[in-house]
């Protein structure tokens, strides 16, 4: 070999050599489920360039992890991040508990987006200096990079947002030319990078389609290659049937199906949590490639207007403000929802958490027995009060859930975990919305008090719940493991120490053990202290072959 060519392989090989950051002296958990070993990460950009002994590599940087595990960013399986993302792009609830990654979309989604679809938004849009001036997927993303938030976002199509955009808000069923419009929708959005369709059928509108149509519209995704999640018709007494129509949909769409927040509701309900997974095991004998997506609390949080009959809720927010102001129909509303709630105790375990409007805020952290005792009224009327004063934005967390139902549900190996929440922080734009504990301590919590405390499973297997198993359903090749080549998402945290802090009362309170956390090979906590770099990218779902 000539001095220049030998030179030049030097040179070459120094390069190959030279890392932006190597993370030493760490306990890696590679995200498999495999048991942890010591190494160290070399990364390169935005990309793993090594995974092994880099004591002698040369670095810019090289952070001591301090035998603190390292593992893959974790992924979100359901956030609810899409907007808020855009008004404060720091997501500092996420990095926090080492989310690197979400996915979203849960019936309602940001695209398709017309002028009624919009409009449903506009008392929380006015809070905030975000202007929804898109129509489809790509014009969102087009935000979302100009907005630079610190996490990477991906999403799915909603059923209900589609539904609106093509036919309103209304109970009718969609006509064959409806029906049309809808699929050609949901292919379009599953071009411009959607990774598949979500259904969530305890809300207006979802409410209102049926079993033909939501398997019309996965197929629709289907031939993207996308998956079908969903929110099911029923998680309380109906449970097993609204499961059946999950299932139901993905065979006859040929599509995967992910159950978001799997659980089963309701104190006359618990323990049956058991029939629920024998049936998802059972399916899955049989062919049907069906998951499920956890958060790990008993109580849950959602919409106060859920708890409405379906007519009254039919054209949107303004035609169910008119019904409820009107004496008849708001007595009927009354009526039904006093005989759907069977068990008693169901208004002690509503729990107000955030109303949108400055006249409602004094209800916040009280329950609907607790008003509904002020007022000198029932339940059901103290609901519709609320539901008139904050015109529909009101949000409650729900006590519903037996622990141990959560627990078997959690450690079944095909369930992941998700926050079911927005990205927030204790300053900034949203410093005094309230919120659920979910949105700021879901992985800590299940590392402390399901992996450290309660041994319910192994650390590894945490960790490939948080990475590769949500990675794999979303076909996420390049994320969800610390390997070599793959995109540098990376938690490090100290298994001794992590653990949730939010709780019910105060649950904008960050977790504790998250040390360092970098999206796409740039650090946006260190020390436990936002950096302020934010590197999140749109994950785009990837056309099929022969479709591109």
């Amino acid at each position: 070999m000539g001095v220049l060519a030998l030179l030049v392989t030097l040179s070459l090989s120094a390069r190959a050599e030279t890392y932006d950051v190597i993370l030493a002296n760490g306990r890696v958990v590679d995200g498999t489920g495999a048991p942890w070993f010591r190494a160290d990460v070399g990364i390169r950009g935005d990309r793993i360039a090594a995974v092994g002994d880099l004591h002698g590599a040369v670095t810019k940087e090289r952070i001591d992890v301090k035998q603190h595990f390292v593992a893959p960013g974790f992924i979100d399986m359901l956030g609810q991040s899409a907007v808020t993302l855009l008004i404060d792009p720091r997501a500092e609830s996420k990095i926090r508990q080492g989310i690197t990654t979400e996915l979203t979309g849960e019936g309602r989604s940001v695209a398709p987006m017309t002028p009624a679809t919009v409009a449903q938004l506009a008392d929380a849009l006015a809070l905030h200096p975000v202007r929804i001036d898109w129509t489809d997927l790509s014009g969102y993303w087009k935000r979302f990079r100009a907005a630079r938030p610190a996490i990477n976002l991906g999403t799915i199509v909603g059923a209900s947002q589609v539904r609106a955009a093509v036919m309103g808000f209304g109970e009718d069923a969609p006509t064959p030319e409806q029906l049309l419009r809808m699929q050609v929708e949901v292919r379009k959005q599953m071009r411009q990078g959607a990774f598949g369709l979500g259904s969530a059928l305890q809300y207006a509108p979802g409410r209102y389609a049926s079993t033909e149509e939501l398997v019309a519209l996965a197929q629709a995704a289907a031939s993207w290659g996308g998956f079908y999640a969903t929110h099911i018709r029923d998680e309380e007494d109906g449970v097993l049937e609204a499961l059946e129509e999950a299932i139901l949909i993905g065979k006859r769409a040929r599509i995967p199906v992910d159950v978001w927040h799997l659980k089963v509701a309701g104190r006359r309900n618990w323990g049956r949590m058991g029939e629920v997974v024998r049936r998802i095991s059972q399916a899955r004998s049989e062919g049907v490639d069906i998951a499920a997506n956890v958060y790990p609390y008993t109580a849950g949080m959602n919409d106060l207007t859920a708890d409405l009959p379906g007519w009254a809720m039919a054209g949107g927010t303004a035609a169910m403000l008119e019904r409820l102001r009107d004496p008849a129909q708001r007595q009927r509303v009354e009526a039904e929802v006093t005989h759907a709630w069977a068990d008693a105790e169901i208004p002690e375990r509503i729990t107000v958490t955030a109303c949108l409007l400055p006249e409602a805020k004094a209800a916040e952290g009280k329950t609907l027995a607790q008003l509904a005792k002020e007022r000198g009224v029932t339940p059901a009327a103290a609901l519709v009060d609320l539901v008139l004063v904050d015109r529909g934005n009101t949000f409650v967390v729900r006590f519903f859930v037996d622990e141990s139902d959560l627990r078997l549900a959690m450690s079944q190996p095909w369930t992941s975990f998700g926050t079911d929440a927005a990205a927030l922080g204790v300053d900034g734009a949203f410093a005094s919305d309230g919120t659920h504990p979910r949105a700021f301590g879901t992985m800590a919590r299940v590392l402390n008090k399901y992996v450290r405390e309660e041994r319910l499973f192994p650390l590894e297997e945490a960790v490939r719940k948080m990475t590769s198993l949500p990675a794999a359903r979303l076909g996420l090749a390049d994320r969800g493991l610390l390997r070599a080549g793959l995109a540098a998402d990376v938690v490090v945290f100290d298994g001794e120490a992590i653990a949730d802090t939010a709780t019910y009362p105060n649950p904008k309170q960050y977790p504790l053990g998250v040390d360092l956390v970098l999206v796409n090979g740039q650090v946006v906590l260190r020390d436990g202290i936002r950096t302020g770099a934010r590197p999140g990218r749109p994950l785009l779902h990837p056309a099929p072959p022969g479709l591109q």
